[in-house]
């Protein structure tokens, strides 16, 4: 007889892995459907709500950053350091397959393969196929909901929700390189380095991030046309990284803005990047990600119970009730100060101000917007104000 699962989870990354493992603690038979082999370009920053909510052991942290330094088009930089506490890297090779063997240690069954599409029996019950790595035998199993964790190209969301398939994102190319000798480039292996220069991306940023004995160095843009490894090559040859061993070159989109809907009202959800949830301006997608996951679980869960497909809509409200405000913000910030390099320009000079680095980074750590200092935000407001209207120097 075929195989039947409470819940058959696509894609093995911090989402799909998340889900799984919830699923699987709440006493539901999990399938983690996952390909191999496959890493996705990722800059690896965890922040400590992430690390404190998910139960991260320090093992997996391959740096601390406890600093930013933001480079204009000009090349003048501006450091903003975290100050107390540090912002963890972790290497998304390592890290999502721990993620993913303790979903294993959860209850959920892990299985290699390639997801092919969702059939329907004559009751309507979904039929997951799927083909194995070795030799592409295609096989099936039943399942009662299906959580789509495949990737901002994912199948699952365009064989089962309309829309999906116009989802905007950014395409994003990074080298994973031996770190340099000390002293052998400007390279800090606690601080993490931002490019908001043309040349590294028109329209998003380019990124140099410490892991340990190996840098991140990557950059992303919208614009299909704009050759990113040859902008990683100018990056490496501007931070002095040009000489560095390559270890592996990866590439993806990355969404730019959460899908209007997660789930099929049916027996389908979406999470990660195939719900489209990256911060916009910063693209950051790990916590997002597994908090994605987290939510989808209590959902499908609640599905199961009840019956109702409706509370599969639940995960997908949740989140933006959590997180939608930041997202917005982030949204129109990206859209206006990524527009040019004269507003770029402007963009790292406003985070010279100490009241934006204090806020900034009570955000980031955090992952929500606070409001303890009204005085500062009044601060930011107006000086933010005159930089929009120019009056700023």
């Amino acid at each position: 007889m075929m195989e039947t699962f409470d819940a058959v989870v696509i894609g093995g990354g911090p989402a799909g892995a998340t889900a799984a493992g919830d699923l699987a603690k709440l006493g539901r038979s999990v399938l983690l459907l996952d390909r191999a082999g496959r890493i996705k370009p990722c800059g690896g920053a965890v922040p400590p709500r992430l690390i404190r909510d998910f139960d991260i052991p320090d093992e997996l942290l391959v740096a601390r950053a406890t600093s930013a330094r933001m480079i204009a088009p000009s090349s003048r930089s501006v450091d903003m350091p975290v100050g107390a506490g540090f912002v963890g890297m972790v290497d998304r090779g390592v890290y999502d397959e721990w993620l993913r063997n303790r979903a294993a240690m959860a209850g959920a069954i892990r299985r290699t393969g390639h997801f092919e599409r969702i059939d329907r029996e004559g009751d309507g019950s979904a039929i997951v196929v799927y083909t194995t790595e070795r030799g592409g035998v295609e096989s099936q199993v039943r399942a009662r909901t299906i959580v789509g964790a495949d990737g901002a190209r994912s199948a699952v969301a365009q064989q089962a929700l309309s829309g999906a398939r116009n989802m905007p994102c950014v395409y994003a190319y990074h080298e994973v390189i031996r770190s340099p000798e000390t002293g052998a480039s400007d390279f800090d292996g606690e601080r993490c380095d931002v490019y908001y220069q043309a040349s590294m991306s028109p329209d998003f940023y380019g990124w140099v991030f410490p892991h340990g004995t190996q840098v991140s160095v990557g950059a992303g843009s919208a614009n299909k046309g704009f050759a990113l490894r040859e902008a990683v090559g100018r990056l490496r040859l501007s931070a002095g990284l040009a000489g560095c061993e390559t270890v592996r070159g990866e590439g993806a989109p990355i969404p730019l803005k959460p899908l209007r809907r997660w789930d099929n009202g049916r027996d389908v959800i979406v999470i990660g990047d195939a719900a489209g949830v990256v911060a916009p301006a910063s693209g950051e997608g790990i916590y997002y990600a597994m908090a994605s996951g987290q939510f989808a679980a209590k959902a499908v869960d609640r599905c199961l119970a009840t019956g109702k497909a409706k509370a599969l809509q639940g995960a997908r409200k949740d989140f933006m009730n959590a997180h939608g405000r930041v997202f917005a913000i982030l949204g129109m910030m990206q859209y206006f100060w990524y527009s040019s390099d004269k507003r770029r320009e402007r963009f790292v000079k406003i985070c010279e101000d100490p009241d934006v680095q204090l806020l900034t980074w009570q955000a980031y750590m955090n992952k929500e917007l606070t409001f303890r200092k009204p005085i500062a935000h009044a601060r930011i407001f107006f000086k933010d104000l005159g930089h929009l209207l120019g009056f700023a120097a």
